[in-house]
């Protein structure tokens, strides 16, 4: 369960009286109601509020001798409203509409116009942060010019509810406003994108409580575009809210201010934890291969023919195409060697110590040796606009891989090198047709020798990217990729290696998907 979710029940809880017990001895609700109702009246008189033609009466049936469950009472009409009343409540409360609550109209705010400087301050709903606190210092002055036009009553009051009624992703956020959230007590009137909801004080915690149990509803009760939905007062004054006795009001909102403080860090490390399931498993990944590279995630098996051996027999290789003209030879053929465990260079029948560029120890039987020894790179061909016709033959290149046919192939599968854009120093294995473009390099290497997923997975943990021409379009050249340094193990550690990876990781997979 989450902590929102967590959230939600307790509050479902409160508002079906299962939160806290009842208590025999409390007031009942029905006594409040008239209390709240009489006040009402007593507004009305001195002129302060308007009545309310809908104002309304919810009863239970058995006690007007009718055969429903709940009624609904307004002016002489009395109808059925069992199927609509969301849930039962315990015997010693009552049902009633918010506006019946409301000792203001519940109504939205007005367009104000703003000012650089004054002496009264404008409530947007952006001051209605997403916790439910308020933050007053995003509020807007509002022009002295206009302030003769608010009478006191607007003026927002201690414990006013604010509902946020315009907008995606804000309609319906829920906060209560305290005298504590103005420090420099300025008066507040309210803007057309929030309503105020104004209830005696002595309730006002727990409505405050009913309506963030009801929130999720107003979120989805806005009419009007995506970009523009609005959440209309009558949509809120209708609401069907439980009112407990007083006292167990009181109880309800100390259960669930005592719990919150419990929710907030309950959800913080949810947070955290969240966190570390997303990255855990990249970070594992990582991690893996590292160990793979370095010679710590199989064990090495003295048997196994050296790495030394597999780059004496490339050379070999390189110097007869080399001779037959298929490649051209290298200005400087390096060859590193090893003494003391300290790694030299050799190029040109020059040697040097090369031991601050060796990232990490690897076993004796490996080898050091630059990317240019035992690959080759060649772009591929750019895609004339003919070619780029929807197809099923996919074209590997900088930016990925689409689905447009063309006539030229590579007919087995191939390893290929992003080598301009997002995709920069990618590296890919090709379908067995496939097109590669010059948005990347088609890799050759001496398969008899280097085992393609070992190389493919030691290409990605090098990061071939990180080393393109930091331009606003990356660009990685061979000359970047040829010096870079390769840990070579012996051919049959390479399988075992890629082996342990490929039964490792679908279990990181598994991870991301719980």
């Amino acid at each position: 369960m989450t902590a929102q979710q967590l959230k939600n029940s307790i509050l479902q809880m409160a508002v079906q009286g299962k939160l806290v017990p009842q208590d025999p001895g409390d007031e009942p609700a029905s006594v409040l109601l008239r209390r709240i109702k009489a006040e009402k009246q007593e507004l009305i008189k001195a002129g302060k509020i308007k009545k309310d033609k809908k104002s309304s009466e919810i009863f239970r049936g058995a006690t007007h001798n009718l055969p429903y469950a709940f009624c609904e009472q307004i002016g002489k009409e009395i109808r059925d409203i069992s199927d609509d009343i969301p849930f039962e409540i315990p015997d010693s409360w009552e049902w009633c509409r918010l506006s019946d609550l409301a000792i203001k109209e519940i109504k939205r705010g007005k367009s104000p116009v703003y000012a650089d400087s004054g002496s009264a301050l404008v409530f947007a709903q952006k001051c209605n942060v997403k916790t439910g606190r308020i933050n007053i210092t995003l509020a807007k002055y509002l022009a002295d010019s206009v302030i003769s036009k608010y009478p006191q009553e607007e003026y927002m009051q201690d414990r006013d509810i604010i509902v946020n009624s315009t907008g995606t992703g804000t309609l319906g956020r829920i906060g209560l406003y305290s005298d504590r959230d103005n420090p420099n007590n300025l008066p507040l009137v309210p803007d057309s994108h929030v309503t105020i909801v104004r209830v005696c004080k002595s309730i006002s915690q727990y409505i405050y409580y009913i309506l963030k149990w009801y929130q999720p509803y107003l979120e989805e009760s806005g009419e009007g575009s995506t970009k523009q939905k609005e959440l209309k007062a009558d949509r809120i004054k209708e609401l069907f809210i439980p009112i407990p006795p007083l006292a167990e009001q009181h109880r309800i909102v100390a259960k669930i201010e005592e719990l919150l403080p419990y929710i907030e860090r309950y959800g913080k490390a949810e947070e955290h934890i969240t966190a570390l399931n997303t990255t855990f498993p990249e970070a594992l990944k990582k991690s893996i291969l590292q160990e793979a590279v370095q010679g710590k995630l199989v064990p090495q098996d003295p048997d196994d023919e050296p790495a030394s051996v597999l780059l004496e027999r490339i050379r070999v290789e390189k110097q007869k195409l080399i001779k037959d003209g298929k490649i051209k030879k290298s200005k400087h053929e390096s060859v590193i060697v090893t003494r003391d465990k300290i790694p030299y260079e050799i190029i040109d029948g020059k040697e040097r110590c090369i031991a601050d560029e060796v990232p990490f120890e690897i076993p004796d039987s490996w080898c050091w040796c630059r990317l240019g020894s035992i690959i080759q790179i060649e772009s591929g061909k750019g895609l004339t606009s003919k070619q780029m016709i929807e197809g099923s033959i996919p074209v590997y290149g900088g930016n990925g891989i689409t689905g447009y046919h063309n006539a030229s192939l590579v007919h087995k599968e191939t390893v290929v090198i992003g080598r301009v854009g997002y995709y920069c120093g990618s590296v890919h294995i090709t379908e067995k047709e496939a097109w590669v473009t010059d948005n990347a390099f088609i890799t050759t290497y001496p398969e008899n020798s280097i085992y393609r997923e070992y190389l493919v997975y030691t290409l990605r943990y090098m990061n071939l990217g990180q080393n393109n021409n930091a331009t606003a379009q990356p660009v990685v050249s061979g000359k970047k990729i040829y010096p870079m340094l390769f840990p070579l193990p012996p051919l049959a550690e390479q399988h075992r290696i890629v082996a342990k990876i490929e039964e490792i990781m679908p279990m990181i997979e598994r991870l991301t998907q719980r």
